[in-house]
């Protein structure tokens, strides 16, 4: 899953803790403080973001096998250490129903799902690298 424009993503302040992201093909996703109503927080769009890739990354093989539409549902979740300002760790659970495949059908699909989230799933394959982050400013004098 690669950034084809990555300097095309921007995010705007909108109020008092409050921003919302955009992206030229005219997307927009609010962010701000917990609690603020119909925001994520940037941690919750961490979460969000780790997940979707595992499932963007998953898709063609589930669809191959599992037809073009089958439900997913991937649960994400952690808790942030408060002291270091880390999430130590990200829980995903995906959930599908493999009712119609034979045990060996699904260990075979599993495997191959498991291989694409790790060969294609950049936000996961960043986050176990540990990416170095910048922030550089460009202010007004």
């Amino acid at each position: 899953m690669s950034e084809q424009n990555t300097s095309a993503l921007r995010v705007e302040r909108t109020g008092t803790r409050a921003y919302t992201g955009r992206n030229d093909r005219g997307a927009e996703v609010r962010i701000a403080s917990a609690g603020t109503p119909e925001a994520f927080t940037p941690g919750e769009l961490l979460k969000v973001a780790v997940a979707a890739c595992s499932g963007l990354s998953a898709d063609f093989s589930l669809s191959r096998k599992l037809g073009e539409h089958f439900d997913a549902t991937i649960r994400v979740s952690g808790d942030p250490d408060r002291e270091n300002e880390v999430y130590p760790e990200i829980d995903e659970v995906f959930e599908l129903d493999l009712s119609e495949l034979s045990e060996v059908e699904r260990e075979r699909l599993l495997v191959s799902v498991q291989r694409a989230v790790d060969k294609v799933c950049t936000v996961g394959r960043t986050l176990k690298s540990g990416s170095k982050v910048t922030l550089s400013f460009d202010v007004e004098l």
